[in-house]
């Protein structure tokens, strides 16, 4: 899916990623969209830990080169969790009329591979992102994509919420992997924006009780203001907190080793766990503790359009609410915020295109 050159409809201020350490608000062409594409005016667009990754310490989502499915080399566009409202459409474009609020799904799949062919795009050999390797991306005031990535948002869910459906999806994705109707008791290790997301998700599916673990006291406050039991690893163990129970199911969503570990002792007969954090480091693990209670272990890698539905549509039921852990700043205060996430704080930013 090499980009194909198109005439530029107008000029959008885009965060651009040059490479570690530089990105510039830069002007930049925007696409006219193709028949089957709609151009978007972005009104919110979240900052991932992906994004602080390439920025302070090595490119590894972005292209080195041209990337194989895009076609993209640096510098692009960031940003991929992002929401906004259709300014034009291409003459195939049946389905979304101008004026719709969207949510945009930003992974690109090639159709060929073996995880495509399967129906698991999200598994693709050659993923790519618009706003990490697309030909543009959420940090801008105005981007194309395909229309098949936009999902039109009911009347009741805010572009905020919109631009949280993207992080949402990915912890929603997962703990579909594992959740089933004897699901009663779960753990979340991590409460960060996804470790929240899995908190949303297991509500939403049903869960009646839900143990949250995070370091931070600040993001122990907001799950438990979502009804979470929480506990902090550096003085409560988990089996503390359990008082002889086992859990049901376990999502680690802080890329912490010791979280597996206190997961896998906790969880009861055919108990199982996903993983969604993100390790940048191995650990030592001993598979023998799995096999005397059956206990399975699943990974999860981003999300399908049915969970976009599915959180889209849990969002419309009030099951996700922004308040208390979303923060919304202007453009100018990107570089800034970068920092501060990347010290610790504050749980989610999202960037307000409106305000440059």
């Amino acid at each position: 899916m090499a980009a194909i050159a198109k005439e530029a409809a107008l000029t959008a201020l885009a965060a651009r990623y040059h490479g570690v350490g530089d990105v510039r608000i830069e002007s930049v062409p925007v696409l006219t969209p193709g028949s089957d594409e709609v151009l978007i005016e972005v009104a919110f667009c979240g900052i991932c830990g992906s994004d602080l990754h390439e920025y302070f310490s090595a490119q590894t989502v972005t292209p080195v080169g041209n990337h194989p499915l895009t076609g993209q080399s640096l510098p692009v566009v960031l940003g991929h969790e992002f929401s906004g409202t259709v300014v034009e459409r291409g003459n195939s474009v049946a389905d979304i009329a101008v004026g719709d609020r969207v949510a945009v799904r930003p992974t690109y799949s090639c159709g060929s591979c073996e995880s495509c062919m399967r129906g698991f795009p999200n598994t693709c050999v050659q993923m790519a992102f618009h706003g990490l390797s697309g030909p543009g991306g959420g940090l801008s005031t105005f981007t194309t994509v395909n229309a098949s990535m936009a999902f039109v948002l009911p009347e009741n869910v805010t572009l905020e919420q919109g631009a949280l459906v993207e992080p949402m999806a990915v912890a929603y994705h997962g703990v579909a992997r594992v959740v089933d109707e004897n699901s009663h008791l779960a753990f979340v290790g991590g409460a960060g924006p996804i470790g929240l997301g899995a908190l949303f998700a297991l509500r939403a599916c049903g869960v009646d009780h839900v143990i949250v673990s995070d370091p931070s006291p600040a993001r122990r406050a907001v799950a438990a203001g979502f009804g979470a039991t929480t506990l902090d690893p550096n003085t409560t163990s988990l089996v503390e907190v359990l008082a002889g129970r086992n859990l049901d199911i376990a999502v680690e969503a802080a890329g912490v080793g010791a979280v597996v570990e206190s997961a896998v002792e906790a969880l009861g007969p055919r108990g199982r766990l996903v993983l969604l954090g993100l390790h940048e480091r191995p650990m030592s693990f001993d598979p023998t503790s799995l096999l005397y209670r059956e206990v399975s272990v699943f990974g999860s890698s981003t999300y399908r359009d049915d969970d976009y539905r599915s959180v889209i549509a849990a969002m419309s039921a009030g099951s996700y609410d922004p308040s208390g852990w979303v923060e919304i700043r202007p453009m100018s205060a990107l570089l800034r915020t970068f920092g501060e996430l990347r010290a610790g704080g504050p749980s989610k930013v999202l960037i307000d295109l409106h305000q440059p």
